[in-house]
C-alpha cells in the first residue's frame, strides 16, 4: 500500500466520520425543535391544534435526516468494503449490522 492511498484513507475515513456526525447534529436539533414547539403549544393561551402542520412538516423533516443517515451509513460500509479489499488484511474494517443498512426498519428494529 502506498503513502498516498493510506493518506487517502484516512482522509476519507475522518470526513465519512465528519458527516455522520453532522447528520446526528441535525437530527438532534430537530429533536430540540419538536420539544420547544410542543412545550410553547402547552400555554393555556394556546389552541390545541396550534403548530400542527409545523409539527407535521418537522417529523417529515426529521424522517428524511434519518434516511441521509442511513444513506451516509450504506456510504460508509461501501468504503469499508473497498478498504478490505485494497489495503489489505491488517486494516481494521467498520462492521455494520445489516438492519441498521435497511431502507424501511421493521418493528422488530425498533424493539431491539
Amino acid at each position: 500500500m502506498t503513502d498516498r492511498m493510506l493518506a487517502d484513507a484516512h482522509n476519507l475515513k475522518k470526513l465519512v466520520r465528519e458527516a455522520e456526525a453532522l447528520a446526528d447534529e441535525s437530527m438532534i436539533a430537530f429533536a430540540r425543535l419538536k420539544q420547544a414547539m410542543l412545550a410553547a403549544r402547552q400555554n393555556p393561551h394556546v389552541e390545541v391544534d396550534t403548530g400542527q402542520r409545523a409539527l407535521m412538516r418537522l417529523n417529515q423533516a426529521e424522517t428524511q435526516a434519518l434516511g441521509m443517515s442511513t444513506s451516509l451509513l450504506r456510504v460508509h460500509d461501501e468504503l469499508s468494503k473497498i478498504a478490505k479489499v485494497t489495503m489489505g488484511p491488517d486494516m481494521i474494517p467498520t462492521e455494520l449490522e445489516d438492519a441498521a443498512l435497511k431502507e424501511n426498519p421493521t418493528a422488530e428494529m425498533v424493539d431491539a
